[in-house]
């Protein structure tokens, strides 16, 4: 299909208008998170576990939604347009036990007992327990939740025998100052340090050690460590403002004895409130302050039309961002004042992905005045002070490598790079030599990640139908947006083949409908072939460049993939007008999610950069 000019220009207008329209009518954007099986069935249970009246239509609402959005073969997905999975469908199983008349779910329990015991491989409780231990192998962030719940809706047998089949968390530990915790190695991610505390006193409270020196130590730390949960439970209840970490916490306190405990109480109201119309709960409350920054960068970037967010529109969102910013330290990480988070709201925690996108909206909602480069400069120093020893930067706390989602990760630190090298030039003498170093180390960690097939894999982002759910286009998109940056190439004489062989891969993964998946093969999306639009066109300067040096026909290649994806957008968004979602992104504890903006805010960065590639000058 040949390039049609005009249908781009009418695609690009039509997503640039319905991206503005998103807005809320404060001026920014909140979007809408998918609902999610799995938080449903946390919700529903933990408030079945209240005991309250007045939560009961709320938990027959939940099953209900449940019950209509169980897949054909019998289990559930985290989203209704995920693949079935054990953990959310052990949940979902275990929650219809607070059904108060389980004959209208019969025919659904049936369907999943059928679905699970195809799954381990028998119908027995250790099997089903093994099976959802294997998935997550050494961490317990969420294995231990899921069979704490089991265990309370009495899926795992009675009394001690079923509590011994859930590992018990070392909740004590939360006693330790925080300083210590990246040096005792807890079996869960920092962010889960609520459910190592109310899952570790529940397990406690239903089968205690036999160790006498540790059944004395729990017990020493039983109040302190409510106490230091209570410390970090935000105003709004929500523990990170998501409906599975406190439904845990919730339910585990419930079940231990504390329904008369601040956090128990909170924990509810927060339940109570954040449940949505069909009766469903999302993974989390909003990603506004995520999807306000990507909608930014979108439309003002260095290709983005200047005239796409009036002076007001963009005073509005410039004060907005800055109030985001964290000015003293977090109560719940520790993390020093600097960081944002994905939300406005109080559960959020500051992290190195939010504070890229909110350093690169500052950079382009205003020229540098004397309030910008303020929260500039401390936005930065706080992403340089998290920066790893292996040079890549994790998402929340430094030093915690040793499982998943503490690492260090290529997205997030491409991210970073971007970041610093907007206000690199702003930057007093001794930040820029930071800024340099840091981004000399950045480098050398993607260039260690990049695959043999020139492949970069991210964190934060999976495709269900590519081997080991990665999004390598995610990842790559990502990395070749730094073909951009000239004063990268000084610092590594590898960086320039890398970005030649990601950008390869990248055109080679294009699959034969012009658009884009997870990797070559996997179904095209709106999402990942935006993504990968956008990347090819970070990159295209740069590969005109090295196509010029050696007479190859890269630029051709370029421009022909760029084309084909833009053809390929133009016909699956109906010109600009439908975007429909997929379920790409990754929540905590590798749950998948979709959110409605991100089809939308993706195409029109990579509408938006494909108008100075296809057609400059306009």
């Amino acid at each position: 299909m040949a390039f049609d000019p005009e249908a781009f220009r009418e695609t690009l207008a039509n997503a640039r208008r319905q991206l503005l329209a998103c807005r809320s009518p404060a001026g920014w954007w909140v979007g809408e998170l998918s609902s999610s099986a799995l938080s449903t069935a946390t919700a529903a249970f933990a408030l079945h576990l209240s005991g309250e009246i007045e939560n009961e239509a709320l938990v027959a609402h939940g099953l209900t939604w449940l019950a209509n959005t169980q897949n054909a073969d019998g289990g559930w997905g985290d989203t209704v347009y995920s693949f079935s999975n054990v953990s959310t469908t052990a949940l979902c199983r275990a929650a219809f036990s607070a059904a108060k008349s389980s004959e209208s779910f019969d025919e659904t329990v049936l369907k999943a007992e059928a679905w699970l015991t195809k799954a381990a491989g028998d119908a027995s409780t250790a099997s089903l327990v093994r099976t959802i231990v294997n998935r997550y192998g050494k961490d317990r962030t969420f294995s231990v939740p899921i069979l704490t719940m089991l265990a309370l809706a009495g899926r795992l047998g009675e009394g001690r025998a079923a509590w011994r089949q859930v590992p018990q968390l070392p909740f004590e530990l939360a006693a330790c100052p925080h300083r210590w915790f990246q040096w005792i190695r807890l079996p869960v991610v920092s962010y889960a340090l609520p459910a190592l505390i109310a899952i570790g006193q529940v397990r406690h409270y239903h089968c205690p050690t036999r160790n006498p020196l540790a059944l004395l130590v729990r017990r020493w730390t039983l109040r302190p460590t409510l106490r230091v949960l209570e410390s970090i439970q935000p105003e709004s209840g929500g523990f990170l403002e998501a409906t599975p970490l406190t439904s845990f916490v919730t339910m585990s306190l419930l079940a231990a004895g504390q329904a008369g405990n601040p956090v128990t109480r909170r924990g509810i109201q927060f339940l109570q409130r954040s449940v949505l119309p069909d009766g469903s709960w999302p993974i989390d409350t909003n990603l506004a302050t995520w999807l306000t920054t990507l909608s930014v960068n979108a439309m003002t970037g260095d290709t983005g039309s200047a005239d796409t967010l009036s002076a007001g529109d963009r005073r509005t969102i410039l004060e907005w961002l800055r109030r985001q910013q964290y000015r003293t330290e977090h109560p719940f990480t520790h993390a020093a004042p600097g960081g944002w988070a994905w939300t406005d709201l109080t559960g959020g925690v500051p992290d190195a992905d939010d504070t890229s996108g909110a350093l690169l909206a500052l950079s382009r909602l205003t020229t540098p005045d004397e309030h910008s480069l303020e929260a500039a400069r401390a936005g930065v120093k706080w992403l340089l002070d998290l920066q790893n020893s292996d040079g890549g930067v994790p998402t929340f706390c430094r030093g915690w490598g040793a499982l998943p989602f503490d690492r260090s990760s290529v997205d997030i630190t491409a991210h970073a790079l971007l970041a610093w090298a907007a206000w690199r030039g702003c930057a007093e003498a001794d930040l820029e030599r930071r800024i340099n170093k840091a981004s000399q180390y950045g480098l050398r960690y993607i260039l260690a990640s990049q695959t043999a097939d020139g492949a970069w894999a991210p964190l934060w982002f999976g495709n269900q139908h590519a081997e080991q759910v990665e999004n390598l286009c995610y990842g790559t998109s990502r990395v070749l947006r730094l073909a951009k940056i000239a004063y990268l190439r000084a610092f590594d004489p590898r960086w320039e083949k890398a970005l030649c062989n990601g950008f390869k891969w990248l055109v080679e993964s294009q699959n034969s409908d012009g658009g884009w998946g997870g990797r070559a093969g996997t179904p095209s999306s709106i999402e990942e072939t935006a993504l990968a639009v956008e990347g090819l066109c970070s990159a295209h300067d740069f590969i005109c460049g090295i196509a010029a040096s050696d007479g190859t026909s890269q630029q051709e290649m370029s421009r022909g993939a760029i084309q084909r994806g833009i053809n390929w957008l133009v016909e699956n968004t109906k010109r600009g007008a439908s975007f429909p979602p997929a379920p790409i992104g990754f929540y905590f504890a590798n749950l998948w999610y979709f959110e409605k903006l991100y089809p939308l805010i993706f195409s029109v960065a990579a509408l938006s950069q494909a108008a100075a590639v296809l057609l400059p000058g306009e």
